[in-house]
């Protein structure tokens, strides 16, 4: 199976207007670091990677309710496949800006987000953010440099150790969080804060015998698929309504969003 089948549908299972994304953030990271007053709930995703989780929750689906604007490309990667089917009722790729083009800051994830809102009061909105996700733009600790290459690649080229990894993991989502609290204060309705899948920050994950730095696909351990479903506002609901899809793809060429998810070590 493309995905794990165990886990929740956020689209047939769940209720919200608004739904932002953080990119491989733990369930526990979330825990300790949210700003949001509230009780945090558990989800199991469908997904150990964002691929299985893309595929597990859209595919086959026709959400001409809803709107992306994401700073993820297997969106777009997907919907040049020939066994997946999904549409929206648009889509939106957020420029890649930080990092020397290798991922879009959350400023930017922000930004398109806030510009969108007043386009589609009429529509749920899913809001995908690339942090905590590597590479740890929001640290300022020493030794990390911002390499196209994938956690576990870093790691075996780097001297920092595992403690150091898990610092900066914590800055990059405290620093996601900071620009989620600017975003959650404009958007009207049922607003709930989840994310894709996991991280793996050193645990030693069945079957592999070592230490692991990432997400591998396939692996549904605790640390890779429990992931936050945390309700910040349920306040002044929208009324959400279907209508015919504005657009499906941007004009990214495909050799380019194959690319970028090399540089994250999905390819």
């Amino acid at each position: 199976m493309e995905y794990n089948t165990s886990g929740t549908d956020i689209i047939a299972d769940e209720d919200w207007d608004n739904l932002i994304l953080l990119d491989a953030c733990r369930y526990d990271a979330y825990t300790a670091t949210t700003p949001f007053v509230g009780p945090i709930e558990m989800r199991e995703s469908r997904g150990s990677t964002s691929r299985q989780f893309v595929r597990g929750n859209f595919n086959g689906k026709r959400l001409h309710d809803t709107v992306v604007i994401s700073g993820n490309r297997w969106y777009l990667d997907l919907q040049n496949s020939d066994d997946f089917d999904c549409e929206f009722h648009a889509y939106y790729d957020v420029e890649r800006d930080a990092a020397d083009g290798f991922v879009p800051s959350a400023e930017a994830v922000t930004e398109a987000a806030l510009d969108k809102i007043g386009q589609y009061p009429n529509k749920r909105l899913v809001i995908h953010y690339m942090q905590p996700h590597h590479p740890y733009i929001g640290t300022d600790i020493d030794g990390f440099e911002q390499k196209r290459v994938d956690m576990r690649e870093y790691v075996r080229r780097s001297s920092v150790d595992t403690d150091t990894i898990r610092a900066a993991y914590q800055d990059n989502l405290q620093y996601v969080l900071k620009h989620v609290q600017r975003l959650v204060e404009e958007l009207e309705g049922k607003t709930v804060i989840s994310a894709d899948h996991g991280e793996a920050l050193g645990e030693r994950l069945s079957p592999f015998p070592v230490s692991w730095f990432g997400h591998p696909i396939r692996v549904y351990t605790d640390e890779l698929v429990q992931v936050p479903w945390h309700v910040v506002s349920n306040e002044s609901r929208r009324t959400i309504r279907s209508e015919s899809p504005r657009s499906q793809l941007t004009d990214i060429d495909q050799a380019e969003i194959e690319q970028s998810l090399k540089d994250l070590g999905y390819k």
